[in-house]
C-alpha cells in the first residue's frame, strides 16, 4: 500500500469524523468492522480476577488470521503457572530483514470494574451521546484494538513495509506486582519483542471544556517506581508510664521529614520540551516561571509556581510521600514496632539505591531502618526525541488537527514501556486519542472515550505507523 492511498482512505475517516459521533447507518464498512473487533476487545473481560487475557489474545488472533497471516507469524505465549494471562505477538514481514521491527505495543488487561458502583455495564461496551462507555474503552483497549485492525488493513492491503511491524497485546500492566506480560516475555522469549522502537501508551491528546483540541503529546521516558521500607522497634510497655523514646512518634517525625522534603529539580530533554510547549499555551505568570525555571532550575520561586500544578511537579524532580503505616500492638501499650511504605517516583537515569540513601539523611533519625521494599527495576534513560521520531507524528498530526501543537512529555506514573526501554527498545508513547479534562473515568468508574477521538486515533496511528516502519 502507497502512502499516497493511506492518505486518501485516512480523509475519508476524516471527513466522517469531523462531522461529529455518527450514527451507525453512516459508518464506512470498514468503521463497521473496526467497531466490531473493538466491541469484542472491550466485551471480553481480561481483570485479573475474573477475566482472560488469553481469551482476548484468541479473539484477537482470529481476526488476524483472517485477514490471511499465517500461523507462522502469530503467537499466543502463555505462562505455564498463569493460562489466562496470554500475550499476542504478530508480524507483519517488512522487504528489509536486516532493518529492526517497528513494535506496536498494547495492553489488553484492564483495572477491575464493579457493576453496582458503575451507572452501565462495565463489561458491555455502550455508545451513548458521543461517547464510548466500558472499562477499558480507553485504557488500553481503545489503542489495542486500533494496532490490531490497522495490522488487518495493512495485510489485506499487501502493504509491505521497509521493516518489520510487530504487534503485542499484552497482558498484566494494570497487576505488574502479580504478574506483568512484557517482563515475561523479555525473560523466556526476549526475541518477541525484539524492535528497534516500540509505540506504546504513555500520551494522548488533551481537549478543552468543549471538545477541542488543546495539544497532542508524546512520551519518551518515564519515571522509575520504587517502594521503601521503613521500620523502628522498640522494647514499649505500659501506655501509663510513657517516655520519649516512642516508635511511632519517632517514625512520624521521619514521614513528616519526607513529607516536607523537595528533592531538586532536573529537567530531561522531554521535561524541557513540555515546559517550552506548555509555556505558550499557559498564563503569562505560569509562563514566565517555566521560561524562568529552563533557564536557572535553580530558580526557586519559579519552582514554587510551577510546583502548584502537581503534573509538573512530579515531571520536574523525583518524588517520595509515605502511603502506609502500620503501629502498635495494643490500645494500652506503648508502641513496639512501626512500618510505613514510602514510594518514590524517581526521575530516568537516577539509582534508587541512592534514593534510599537520600532518604536516610532526610529521615534524620539513624534508629529507623530503611530498605528496598522491592528489587529495583533496570535504570533506564530518556529516549532521544528527534526529527526521526518527532517528523511523522507532525505530519500526520497536521493532516487531522491542523494548528494544534504536538508537545512531549514524560510519564511520572508507570507504563510497560519501562520494561521496553531498559531492554534497549527506545519507547515512546503515542496514540492520538484526545481525552477529556477529567480524565475520562480511566481507572475509576464509568469510563469513557469520544467517539470522535476514537476514529481520529485509529486514523493518525494507521497512518503514523507506516511511516516510521518505511524510515530507513
Amino acid at each position: 500500500m502507497s502512502i499516497r492511498t493511506t492518505t486518501t482512505a485516512l480523509g475519508a475517516v476524516l471527513a466522517l469524523s469531523l462531522a461529529g459521533a455518527a450514527a451507525a447507518e453512516d459508518l464506512t464498512p470498514d468503521l463497521v468492522r473496526f467497531k466490531g473487533l473493538y466491541k469484542e476487545l472491550v466485551e471480553t473481560n481480561t481483570t485479573l480476577s475474573a477475566g482472560s487475557c488469553t481469551a482476548a489474545a484468541e479473539k484477537m488472533a482470529a481476526r488476524l488470521k483472517a485477514a490471511g497471516y499465517p500461523d507462522a507469524d502469530i503467537q499466543i505465549l502463555v505462562p505455564p503457572e498463569r493460562p489466562k494471562d496470554g500475550n499476542l505477538i504478530a508480524t507483519l514481514h517488512g522487504k528489509d530483514a536486516r532493518l529492526k521491527p517497528l513494535l506496536l505495543l498494547a495492553h489488553i488487561d484492564v483495572v477491575e470494574a464493579n457493576r453496582a458502583d458503575w451507572e452501565r455495564d462495565p463489561f458491555t461496551l455502550v455508545e451513548e451521546g458521543d461517547y464510548f462507555y466500558a472499562r477499558g474503552a480507553s485504557d488500553d483497549k481503545a489503542m489495542a484494538a486500533i494496532f490490531t485492525d490497522s495490522m488487518v488493513r495493512y495485510r489485506e492491503a499487501n502493504y509491505k513495509p521497509r521493516r518489520d511491524i510487530k504487534l503485542a497485546l499484552t497482558c498484566g500492566e494494570e497487576t505488574a506486582d502479580t504478574f506483568n506480560g512484557v517482563d515475561f516475555l523479555l525473560k523466556t522469549h526476549p526475541t518477541a519483542l525484539a524492535a528497534g522502537m516500540a509505540l506504546n501508551e504513555g500520551a494522548g491528546g488533551r481537549l478543552d471544556a468543549n471538545g477541542k483540541p488543546l495539544y497532542l503529546g508524546i512520551q519518551a521516558g518515564e519515571k522509575i517506581y520504587q517502594d521503601y521500607t521503613l521500620e523502628i522497634t522498640n522494647p514499649g510497655g505500659h501506655s501509663s508510664r510513657p517516655f520519649k523514646d516512642n516508635a511511632i512518634v519517632r517514625l512520624s517525625r521521619a514521614l513528616a521529614n519526607i513529607g516536607d522534603h523537595d528533592f531538586p529539580v532536573a529537567l530531561n530533554d522531554s521535561v524541557r520540551l513540555n515546559f517550552a510547549g506548555s509555556a505558550k499555551l499557559e498564563s503569562p505568570e505560569v509562563a514566565a516561571a517555566l521560561n524562568a525555571l529552563l533557564k536557572d532550575p535553580a530558580d526557586a520561586a519559579a519552582a514554587e509556581l510551577v510546583a502548584r500544578d502537581r503534573g509538573r511537579n512530579s515531571m520536574m524532580r523525583t518524588t517520595c510521600v509515605p502511603t502506609m503505616v502500620t503501629a502498635g500492638h495494643a490500645p494500652n501499650a506503648l508502641p513496639q514496632r512501626a512500618k510505613a511504605n514510602v514510594n518514590c517516583r524517581i526521575l530516568p537515569g537516577n539509582d534508587p539505591r541512592q534514593v534510599l540513601k537520600d532518604l536516610e539523611r532526610i529521615a534524620g533519625d539513624p534508629g529507623i531502618r530503611i530498605v528496598l521494599a522491592a528489587e529495583p527495576s533496570a535504570i533506564a534513560v530518556t529516549p532521544p526525541l528527534n526529527e526521526a521520531v518527532l517528523g511523522p507524528a507532525r505530519k500526520v498530526a497536521a493532516k487531522i488537527w491542523p494548528g494544534v501543537p504536538i508537545i512531549p512529555t514524560m510519564t511520572t506514573g508507570a507504563t510497560d514501556g519501562r520494561y521496553t526501554t531498559a531492554a534497549g527498545i527506545p519507547t515512546y508513547g503515542l496514540s492520538g486519542l484526545f481525552g477529556d479534562p477529567d480524565g475520562g473515568g480511566t481507572h475509576g468508574l464509568n469510563e469513557r472515550i469520544r467517539v470522535k477521538s476514537l476514529y481520529d486515533g485509529r486514523a493518525f496511528l494507521h497512518e503514523v505507523v507506516q511511516l516510521y516502519a518505511d524510515q530507513k
